[in-house]
């Protein structure tokens, strides 16, 4: 009996987490990919950690059959993963926008990746990839350049929503194609994936030229002091509406941080950034200009270790001496996780002497996410038969499945999946199959770290590290002594003297002699060292026996002698 065809959705990242978002969509043969993005870790759960990305495995094994990646947009949650996936699985053609290709490039030639097939499109662009047919749909979000996509197949179509808000007035004039929208639901949706940040907030979301009257306002409204503004460098529209309102007031512009910088670069050469003549100029150049004449638009707005505005705020930044002759504006709000970089950062601007204009005292940011009326419109529209949840934590994954209920879809026709989850779509059911290798590989500078290594720099960060050297004459395979070493405990004398003594009686009491014996030497100092520490201090550090072999030094001067 012939094998019946099927659509097959394998969840590579973006599901019960909000980050590293990687689809990969399966028909017969044919796989695509949407998006493949990064995140970024913590000190607390990742130390020493550069970037998260997804695990590739599945997309190495079926790399034959890998037609393309389709991007939504150019965040980092759906680009960021995008260098590291090409180096492990060579040239797959890319499709995105002119903006989110051009970050792209960007990325690849830093890491001296060989530059693949890069395919630009624009809202309405259909393009053919094996079986599938994908469409790009223009929908507004916080960057420019964004896509929701609407992917036919044989017997079917799966509409992906990206990252998306409703923005009826938009700063660039790209709004959101509702009417298109509209048209491929009455066409038949099968599948839906539906972004579900926002989805435990209710309304909608306000739009983003809001912000640009808050920042118009308190440009004018400090007309004698030197304006800093901290945003996220991929937003270009309230980049640009910064610029307007300095060009409307007699101020001069300067980027400040490597992101802003190239990433404002890039924006104009696409004509997405326009300036008047004279109104940009290099940061190294601003002492050239009078300070309340003066807007510097800085990364840093989440409070990142190497960024441009911590530097300032630390008086580490080359350029920038902040003053109480400064304002400085924040717009952003906090990422889930950074809050104590982010106020740590306030704080310190203020001890600089500056006026600090945040989130939680002015309008200065909006979301690029659809709130529970946005997404119900959106629901309204697309009308499909079956719906995942996806770019969310569990939490949201649920709260939206209660929505779709409330909308009329069955809840056996909604799955909520989680990264590896594999999912199989026909006319008549949507069930799950077996899942494929999935989760979360860990980036340190050019090297991946398992997650062995990562429990271990866990641990170290937690409890420190107790080091027990023994020296050992090598001639009659006695114990000369033991000194202990400690990183991140206090151990009181007496108690690191009882465990010198401890740990001289195992060794008296073991078969020194070859490899194998010293290795169980080893294996019983750290269990008791560990066992004693932990009764008595109630801490884990790592225990690391180290055993040094010496040669009396009298006997080898002799040998020196004898050979001279």
């Amino acid at each position: 009996m012939k094998k019946q065809k099927q659509l097959e959705v394998a969840f590579l990242g973006g599901v019960g987490e909000i980050g590293k978002n990687m689809t990969a969509i399966r028909y017969a043969d044919d796989i695509i990919i949407v998006d493949c993005g990064s995140t970024f870790p913590s000190m607390d759960d990742t130390p020493g950690i550069d970037l998260i990305i997804p695990d590739f495995s599945f997309i190495k094994e079926n790399i034959d059959n890998v037609k393309g990646i389709f991007i939504t947009h150019g965040h980092e949650d759906h680009i960021g993963g995008v260098p590291y996936l090409l180096s492990e699985c060579g040239n797959i053609p890319i499709y995105g926008s002119s903006l989110t290709l051009a970050l792209i490039k960007h990325k690849l030639a830093e890491k001296k990746i060989d530059i693949p097939k890069l395919n630009a499109v624009k809202g309405g662009d259909v393009k053919k990839a094996g079986a599938f047919s994908v469409e790009f749909v223009n929908v507004t979000h916080s960057i420019s350049g964004a896509f929701a996509l609407s992917i036919n197949y044989p017997g079917g179509a799966l509409f992906h929503t990206g990252d998306y808000k409703i923005d009826y007035t938009p700063v660039d004039g790209e709004s959101i194609d509702l009417a298109r929208i509209a048209e491929i639901g009455n066409s038949g949706v099968t599948l839906m994936l539906g972004e579900s940040t926002n989805i435990e907030k209710k309304g909608t979301t306000i739009s983003e030229r809001e912000v640009g009257v808050t920042l118009e306002r308190i440009i004018e409204t400090n007309p004698d002091k030197r304006i800093i503004i901290a945003t996220f460098a991929s937003n270009v529209n309230r980049v640009q509406q910064i610029i307007n309102i300095c060009q409307r007031v007699g101020r001069r512009v300067a980027f400040d941080g490597r992101s802003m910088v190239k990433i404002s670069e890039i924006a104009k050469s696409l004509k997405m950034l326009s300036w008047q003549e004279n109104t940009v100029l290099d940061i190294e150049d601003i002492k050239d200009v009078e300070p309340n004449k003066l807007c510097i638009i800085s990364t840093g707005s989440q409070g990142e270790p190497m960024s441009a505005l911590t530097r300032m705020a630390n008086g580490e930044d080359k350029e920038v001496v902040i003053g109480d002759n400064d304002v400085v504006v924040i717009s952003s709000q906090p990422i889930p996780g950074n809050e104590k970089a982010v106020y740590t950062l306030i704080n310190n601007l203020y001890r600089c002497g500056a006026k600090v204009l945040y989130g939680s005292l002015e309008q200065l940011h909006v979301s690029g996410h659809a709130c529970q009326d946005e997404l119900k419109l959106m629901m309204s529209l697309v009308r499909p038969k079956y719906f995942i949840p996806v770019h969310g934590e569990f939490r949201h994954l649920k709260k939206h499945e209660e929505l779709a209920m409330s909308m009329g879809i069955a809840k056996e026709n909604i799955k909520l999946v989680d990264i590896g989850n594999r999912i199989a779509i026909n006319k008549k059911s949507i069930q799950f199959i077996d899942s494929v290798e999935a989760g979360e590989v860990y980036v340190d500078g050019d090297s991946n770290v398992d997650s062995l290594v990562l429990k271990d720099r866990k641990q170290l960060s937690r409890d420190g590290v107790v080091i027990a050297l023994l020296n050992i004459n090598v001639e009659n395979r006695q114990l000369t002594s033991v000194d202990i070493l400690t990183r991140g405990i206090v151990l009181e004398e007496e108690f690191s003297e009882f465990i010198k003594s401890m740990i001289a009686d195992i060794f008296q009491s073991s078969a020194y002699k070859n490899e194998s014996e010293r290795g169980g030497l080893k294996n019983g100092i750290r269990k008791k060292v560990a066992r004693l520490i932990l009764n008595k201090l109630k801490q884990r550090p790592m225990i690391l026996p180290l055993l040094i072999e010496q040669i009396k030094e009298e006997k080898s001067q002799e040998s020196d002698s004898e050979e001279i």
